[in-house]
């Protein structure tokens, strides 16, 4: 890969899709939809973007994309995931629902909805390890938070004392969604972490 734009995949099954593809764009990454494995496979990093995580992870298993994004993400695909796909790059979900599968990848172990039902949604500056410049505006819609992290994972952000964004290796998750702001420095920080991925793939 050269200098060219990397592509990068948003899996779009359910969630706010458009918008990761967007501030993808912005970013100056090539985006696409991904529901198929064959889409899959021509991607050069992903987003599991937010939505309902347990309904994610039942149709990445229908639509046969669990599996090969398992695979991947083992091989060291870069990843990244807002909210529900937070949830699913961890390696454990506190309490997970039947049927609920994660993809992993992360040492980590979520708990889901933890900012409770009564405080649903709210806004807060973030502080985010690797992106320069003013605080995050971090927007949380049910969001998880990471109640514990494993060796090799790396906090990069808190808020009221709970972790809300990681990085382990090629594979980045936040509790909250960058892609509602307009604000693209963490989806162009993974952007970055895709392109230093193919540097090193193509030497």
């Amino acid at each position: 890969m050269s200098h060219e734009a990397p592509v990068i995949g948003v899996l779009a099954l359910q969630g706010d899709v458009r918008e990761h593809l967007v501030a993808l764009a912005a970013a100056d990454a090539v985006a696409r939809p991904v529901r198929r494995p064959e889409e899959l496979a021509e991607v050069d990093g992903l987003v599991l973007p937010g939505g309902e995580s347990t309904t994610i992870s039942k149709l990445a298993v229908l639509f046969g994309v669990m599996e090969p994004l398992r695979a991947r993400v083992r091989d060291g695909m870069p990843v990244y995931g807002t909210c529900a796909g937070m949830i699913l790059l961890a390696d454990k979900i506190l309490d997970p629902r039947s049927g609920q599968e994660t993809v992993g990848g992360i040492d980590m172990i979520v708990r889901r909805n933890a900012f409770g039902r009564q405080n649903e949604s709210f806004e807060a500056a973030l502080d985010v390890k690797g992106v320069a410049g003013d605080p995050v505006q971090g927007v949380f819609i049910r969001a998880p938070w990471v109640e514990s992290v494993g060796a090799g994972a790396e906090v990069l952000a808190e808020h009221d004392g709970h972790i809300v964004a990681v990085r382990q290796g090629n594979a980045l998750a936040t509790s909250f969604h960058p892609e509602l702001t307009g604000d693209h420095r963490v989806h162009a920080l993974f952007v970055d972490m895709v392109r230093a991925n193919g540097a090193t793939e193509s030497l």
